[in-house]
């Protein structure tokens, strides 16, 4: 049985998982206890500095740092984003709406951009700081400039120090998580 991707289970295996469906079942098992960690989900503007802007559905973001305040990003290093993010050296954070929670489906490949009308797959955003896309109907959003990164496996895991943020909506607006899809990542 393989992954995604046409490799098989991933170790490390714990002590007495040695047989090739041991293998197997415990990778699916760890997956199924990865899933259950609390994300939150957001959409990640990303620009090149240019005329290059995108969006993304992300779950892997965290505060890693309260002075200054950073927060970490892990992106694909094979997604567009991540070119964005290597190129402009900024990345932002729309917190969504629990809501409008269909409008993450819209952001897992890349968008169509329309900068004379300033949309993301016809959503309208603004620039701030960075100049990274913000969603116009979020939440709240975070805008950020790269202070460092960490290539780890398949992902690199961008720092960003918080330039700008501001509410869109009431600060009590229950904003978006993963559990309240039906999507999942990771594991």
């Amino acid at each position: 049985m393989a992954e995604p991707g046409g490799s098989g289970p991933i170790g490390p295996y714990p002590p007495g998982v040695e047989q090739d469906e041991q293998k197997v079942e415990y990778d699916k098992l760890r997956r199924r206890v990865l899933w259950t960690l609390p994300y939150g989900l957001y959409v990640l503007g990303s620009t090149d500095g240019g005329a290059r802007r995108n969006g993304m559905t992300i779950n892997w973001v965290t505060q890693v740092s309260f002075d200054p305040k950073l927060m970490g990003v892990g992106v694909e290093r094979t997604a567009f984003t991540h070119e964005l993010i290597e190129a402009g050296n900024c990345f932002s954070l729309s917190l969504i709406n629990r809501e409008d929670r269909a409008i993450v489906r819209k952001f897992t490949k890349p968008v169509e951009v329309d900068l004379e009308a300033k949309t993301l797959n016809g959503f309208p955003y603004v620039e701030r700081v960075t100049g990274a896309p913000i969603l116009e109907q979020a939440v709240a959003f975070l805008d950020c400039r790269v202070v460092d990164r960490l290539v780890t496996g398949g992902h690199t895991f961008f720092v960003g120090e918080v330039v700008d943020a501001a509410f869109h909506e009431p600060e009590d607006t229950p904003v978006l998580r993963m559990e309240d899809t039906r999507m999942n990542y990771g594991g």
